[in-house]
């Protein structure tokens, strides 16, 4: 096994470890008016949705996790399925791996297999080439590409990358690849800054990954050889990342920390266009089976149509007229801040 595959496996096994489902973030601290009289019906069809061109039967999503290593494939295998039986999409761990390593590509274009006729998208790191970038999507035959961007956990990690000069390669990734991209952190969340910056260079696209969830300097905390466990607190709280992105206009996905279908529902009525979920999907599938995860699939996607009854919402563009109110510590932030 190569050393990257090693790390895979590692960050697989770690993210299990550390995995606590009953965490609290900051969708507990939003809260969302609810009519008493909503003069509604609960509809399976309102909840469905389009994404890069193709018809969804909802807006929440796999999003990435993992790929590069014989563990990974099963995962994938496992949860391309799943997204092509429920009509949702399925975002990819980093395909980075493949510029030196291609003879892992059978891990990640597993899922199209599985998928032949769904959203997949494809995630690469941001010092990957516009040439890599492009064969990788090709290869992977992915509607979209994220780029993710993981400063805090480079820092973290004992091998990490030090220079983080990356913009000027993210527009030649853009510049190359003929799909939609999509910018992604990796749970620690964007700010206002770095959103303009990114719209002012013709991004249109968030990924927001929030912290609430996977926390990437405590996984690579766990494989250093000293304490770097103050990096794991500089994360922005998803909802106020979704605010901050909000503010500024621009499309975005929310995850990090997406526990349940009305968190959800929360992340529609931030503005999300769509939402991820990466660790509680893979650990419930690791603690059970996959017909245990699609089963849950299955119930999310139930739960968010009555949720949107219960607002007294008719469909997904309805979402945006919920009244949301937030706890003192979380507003305070949000006053700070917005």
């Amino acid at each position: 096994m190569s050393i990257r595959s090693k790390r895979k496996e590692e960050h697989l096994t770690l993210a299990q470890m550390f995995f606590d489902k009953e965490k609290v973030n900051s969708f507990d601290q939003m809260h969302l008016l609810r009519p008493t009289l909503p003069e509604s019906v609960v509809d399976p069809n309102s909840i469905k949705t389009r994404m890069f061109g193709k018809d969804l039967d909802a807006p929440f999503f796999i999003n990435a996790m993992t790929g590069g290593s014989a563990k990974s494939l099963k995962i994938n295998q496992a949860l391309g399925k799943i997204a092509h039986q429920e009509k949702i999409a399925f975002a990819l761990g980093s395909a980075s791996i493949l510029v030196n390593e291609n003879d892992q590509l059978e891990s990640f274009f597993v899922a199209r297999k599985e998928n032949p006729d769904g959203v997949i998208i494809a995630n690469v790191n941001p010092l990957t080439s516009a040439r890599d970038a492009r064969r990788i999507v090709e290869e992977i035959q992915a509607d979209a590409l994220q780029i993710h961007l993981n400063t805090i956990q480079e820092a973290a990690m004992p091998e990490g990358d030090r220079d983080f000069r990356w913009l000027n390669n993210l527009i030649e990734i853009r510049q190359s690849v003929d799909k939609p991209i999509i910018i992604k952190e990796v749970g620690f969340g964007f700010d206002s800054k770095s959103i303009k910056l990114l719209q002012n260079n013709g991004f249109d696209l968030l990924d927001l990954a929030g912290s609430g969830g996977t926390n990437f300097a405590q996984i690579e905390n766990a494989r250093n050889n000293h304490d770097v466990s103050y990096l794991e607190d500089l994360g922005l709280p998803t909802v106020v990342s979704a605010m901050m992105a909000k503010k500024e206009g621009i499309d975005f996905i929310v995850s990090g920390g997406v526990r349940n279908p009305l968190d959800v529902l929360k992340g529609l009525v931030l503005g999300g266009k769509y939402v991820g979920i990466s660790n509680f999907f893979l650990q419930e599938m690791l603690s059970h089976d996959a017909e245990y995860l699609q089963e849950l699939v299955q119930n999310w996607k139930k739960d968010l149509a009555i949720l949107l009854a219960l607002y007294g919402c008719n469909n997904l563009s309805g979402v945006s007229k919920t009244e949301s109110y937030f706890d003192l510590a979380l507003k305070t932030q949000l006053d700070q801040l917005i």
